[in-house]
């Protein structure tokens, strides 16, 4: 009777440590109920929220907390457990890996599309084509008035405007091309991609950077009402650009090949050790129409959805 009760007690136990060890379980969510909490960059918010709506609409027992913030804080919440699944232009540096490790946590990446970070100014401003090396003296102070660009018809200091100092779209640049620091050019950050677009189209000489699927979405009203008044540049990766075919704007035709220079990839990071929720969401942007949402958005998707054509010739075989 001692040992069955001693038995007893060590189960419960161990119950009460594995439900306290704060790790969640296939009991918490599944790929089909359940809630779970992930992050994004702000600039893939019309295509996050898109993916996420969609789902809980096949699946109305689940739900998506995506907190949007800066793609460096973001990866931050995949790194503290506050996040299952990440949306990100990257994946995780070697230091981050190993925190990962430490931690003994699972991670898995899903190369999902090819994204365009844009250039816009206002349509006051009729500057619409610009090379790859004049944009990077842009970046270092090299140029620094409309005037010193190709074809320019106005002059003034230049103002680059982007969302969040730690957020991907200056990240990318960044990284593009390897800036040590922004001291020298002109920069404000104005909190969102959408308060970005709203300083450009108020300011001729602002030139801002924003995720395209803001404004490439033409079946979405909220995005076309966001690209009126705007001009998207088109960028040259030569230097001296014979047509206006070797320019190339940030849409699906420039993105197909990467032809845009600015093009970049998103990835979904994952920490899910479980078929739950967050594997559910990536199971379907793979195998189902997710696919077609990312190309209805106007990127690229990497996972092709497979389409059944049938033909009928009217006779017989």
């Amino acid at each position: 009777m001692r040992n069955i009760l001693g038995i007893g007690i060590l189960f419960v136990f161990v119950s009460f440590l594995t439900g306290c060890s704060g790790s969640e379980t296939s009991e918490s969510d599944n790929p089909r109920r359940g809630s779970v909490t992930i992050a994004a960059d702000e600039s893939f918010k019309p295509l996050v929220d898109a993916l996420t709506s969609a789902y809980e609409g096949i699946y109305p027992e689940t739900h998506f907390n995506v907190d949007y913030k800066p793609e460096q804080r973001s990866v931050l919440q995949l790194l503290q457990d506050s996040a299952r699944v990440v949306f990100a232009t990257r994946k995780l540096t070697a230091k981050e890996d190993a925190i990962m490790r430490s931690q003994k946590g699972y991670i898995q990446y899903q190369h999902i599309a090819i994204d365009g970070l844009a250039v816009i100014v206002s349509k006051a401003n009729s500057d619409s084509l610009m090379t790859l090396s004049e944009l990077k003296g842009i970046f270092e102070g090299k140029i620094t008035d409309w005037s010193q660009l190709a074809g320019s018809n106005q002059s003034g200091l230049i103002t680059l405007v982007f969302d969040d100092v730690n957020a991907s779209n200056l990240n990318f640049i960044r990284e593009k091309f390897n800036l040590k620091d922004f001291k020298n050019f002109r920069l404000i950050a104005a909190g969102t991609n959408k308060k970005v677009i709203e300083e450009v189209k108020a300011n001729p000489l602002y030139m801002g950077f924003i995720g395209v699927n803001w404004i490439s979405d033409g079946h979405s009203l909220a995005s076309v009402e966001l690209s009126k008044g705007l001009n998207v540049f088109g960028i040259s990766k030569t230097d001296d650009p014979k047509s206006i075919s070797d320019y190339y704007q940030p849409f699906q035709a420039g993105l197909e090949f990467r032809n845009y220079p600015l093009s970049r990839d998103v990835y979904i990071i994952s920490r899910e050790g479980y078929s739950g929720l967050g594997g559910g969401l990536m199971t379907y942007i793979a195998r189902d129409v997710g696919g077609l949402i990312i190309q209805k958005m106007g990127l690229i998707p990497m996972i092709r959805f497979p389409r059944q054509i049938e033909v009928k010739t009217g006779k017989n075989f």
